[in-house]
């Protein structure tokens, strides 16, 4: 079994990045700077190949815009991708709810 903090991590910065990308158009770097704030740090190696994953996935879509005379790459979640982070928002709901205790299981009495 691989290292089990870094892939579930990983994982919760893909829900993250998914999320910013279904409420409007994101880049990398600020990305970078968002995930920050929630305590991921993360380089531009580790942040690119996710997105660069999640738009071969069909999951973000990319843009391509020239801001300051430089070229930048835009990503949105796509209608697939929108879909998925709501099938993860049922289950991250239900994953804490146990985790944390706040709920009983449904299927426990």
């Amino acid at each position: 079994m691989g290292d089990i903090f870094r892939d579930t991590f990983l994982g919760f910065v893909r829900v993250h990045i998914l999320y910013h990308a279904a409420k409007g158009r994101i880049f990398g770097l600020e990305m970078i700077e968002e995930l920050r704030e929630h305590g991921y740090e993360l380089s531009p190696g580790t942040l690119y190949p996710i997105l660069h994953a999640l738009e071969q996935a069909g999951y973000l879509r990319c843009e391509h815009s020239v801001v300051d005379g430089k070229a930048r790459k835009y990503y949105r979640a796509t209608a697939l991708g929108r879909r998925i982070l709501g099938q993860l928002k049922d289950r991250i709901r239900e994953l804490t709810r146990e985790v944390l205790e706040e709920l009983p299981h449904p299927r426990r009495k």
